[in-house]
């Protein structure tokens, strides 16, 4: 789901928290090392996402943040911050050619470019988190 979360609306956060669950306190945060990526460079991305991208001239990047339940894959376009919403249920990731990793949700899907090793180490991360607690179905929600 791609959500505009510019402006401080509950109802947009309570969404947020519904689909991938609230964020990690603290604790959890040093346990994990973690739980969010550095700057990525996006390559490229489905028409709906693009769209956004290409209405102004800054680079394209995002940041992505583990939850509970899922990831957000959050970036920036014109003074809008825009979040990809994606439980791990649904979330397909994809090491491609030319050190690249792949991120698909339903029909939108995000590719970022994996120059540095700190990249791989956090999608190592996510990967491994998601095998380890999340849930199989969406029953077990």
């Amino acid at each position: 789901m791609l959500l505009n979360i510019s402006y401080n609306r509950p109802a947009v956060s309570d969404r947020i928290n519904k689909e991938v669950g609230k964020p990690f306190t603290l604790f959890e945060r040093i346990k994990l090392k973690g739980t969010g990526s550095p700057k990525l460079q996006i390559t490229s991305a489905s028409i709906d996402i693009h769209n956004l991208l290409i209405l102004d001239n800054n680079s394209n990047v995002c940041n992505v943040e583990m939850r509970n339940n899922g990831i957000i894959v959050m970036f920036r376009s014109l003074l809008e911050t825009y979040a990809l919403v994606i439980p791990y249920f649904k979330l397909n990731l994809y090491k491609g050619k030319a050190e690249e990793y792949s991120i698909y949700i339903d029909h939108y899907f995000i590719k970022v470019k994996a120059d540095k090793p700190g990249i791989h180490k956090f999608f190592r991360k996510i990967i491994d988190y998601k095998s380890d607690n999340a849930p199989t179905q969406i029953e077990d929600l």
